[in-house]
């Protein structure tokens, strides 16, 4: 089964592995909604995405550089 928008941890792992030079903390949510939706195991609805959502991908994408 594929990543949806709820799956933020491992959306953040994968963003890890394909973005590991991106300043996290000043991405643009623009990139970040289309980084996620262009990852191969994505299946989620790109209208399902809100701003609460890219925030907690943006945390647990933090959380992963620690």
């Amino acid at each position: 089964m594929g990543l949806r928008w709820t799956d933020t941890i491992d959306i953040a792992i994968e963003l890890e592995e394909r973005h590991p030079d991106v300043d996290v903390v000043n991405m643009r949510f623009t990139d970040l909604h289309s980084w996620v939706c262009a990852l191969p195991d994505f299946e989620g609805k790109p209208e399902e995405s809100s701003e609460k959502i890219l925030e907690a991908i943006q945390m647990a994408w933090l959380d992963e550089r620690d």
